[in-house]
């Protein structure tokens, strides 16, 4: 039989792996663990804007944890939402190896970014599981510290400061692509759109273009923040989720802009949950 068949075939085979029902199970459940942390960040991060209960607690993953470990059932919730994110992990390490849904989805691009994607998801699961087993500075850790630990860790290294402004640009370049996708709904080709109503496609572009906006623009200022550290040589100066969050509270209408950030990323969080609904897996 020709060798390029074969191929074909062998490709076949492996695509029907990748979309078996265990690993599109994997990847609804990863959705909606993701939908449930970056609503609880929205919720904290609106309780901040609006100068409530949220002011103690962290707008990040760790306060989005803490806030779930509270709730009746919160530490069968805790494993709950680890294992769907190592869901999310083992889906995005097959499109990896054997590409994702969509034409083009066997592009080495496509499947070197599914594998970032694998490793980050691979990374935030560990730190929730972490976190239910009780290493609570793990997955609950304040991520403000851990960007400053990080940061000067990384100041130290010969060309520290070249690494650590690097990485500023990078994080910058990341939130910019994941803002101007979300504007431009590039999000619409990965949805089966034709199997929602008119007024269903129109709420679920609103939440993907709002939820995606506020999520590239906190990933940007981020960056920013690590590129003033790095020039400045501060560690201080990097900022995590929750720091930067809090940062737009101090500028002019502040609370207003931060409360428009918080519904953004809760806006994101019910996007996941219709990635868990209607994503093409």
């Amino acid at each position: 039989m020709d060798s390029s068949v074969l191929t074909q075939r062998g490709r076949g085979q492996a695509r029907r792996a990748a979309d078996s029902p265990a690993m599109t199970a994997a990847a609804k459940a990863g959705f909606v663990a993701r939908g449930l942390i970056y609503l609880l960040v929205g919720v904290i991060a609106l309780q901040i804007a609006l100068g409530g209960g949220g002011g103690k607690k962290q707008a990040d993953r760790g306060g989005a944890l803490s806030e779930l470990a509270d709730k009746p059932f919160g530490a069968a919730m805790l494993w709950i939402v680890g294992v769907a994110l190592v869901g999310m992990a083992l889906w995005r390490l097959s499109e990896a190896v054997v590409g994702s849904a969509g034409p083009d989805g066997t592009k080495a691009s496509k499947r070197a970014m599914s594998a970032a994607r694998a490793v980050f998801y691979a990374f935030v699961s560990y730190s929730v599981l972490s976190y239910a087993a009780g290493q609570k500075g793990s997955g609950g850790g304040s991520s403000d510290q851990r960007s400053d630990d990080v940061t000067a860790m990384a100041l130290k290294w010969p060309g520290g400061q070249w690494i650590v402004g690097a990485a500023g640009l990078v994080v910058i370049g990341a939130g910019v692509y994941i803002a101007a996708r979300a504007v431009m709904r590039k999000f619409r080709k990965h949805l089966r759109t034709g199997e929602m109503s008119p007024t269903v496609r129109k709420i679920v572009d609103v939440l993907g273009v709002g939820g995606g906006a506020a999520r590239g623009i906190v990933f940007a200022v981020a960056g920013v923040f690590a590129l003033i550290a790095a020039v400045q040589h501060e560690p201080g100066k990097a900022k995590g989720m929750d720091d930067t969050l809090r940062s737009f509270r101090d500028l002019p209408a502040g609370p207003w802009l931060l409360a428009l950030i918080a519904l953004g990323l809760a806006a994101f969080g019910v996007f996941s949950w219709c990635n868990a609904r209607w994503r093409e897996v």
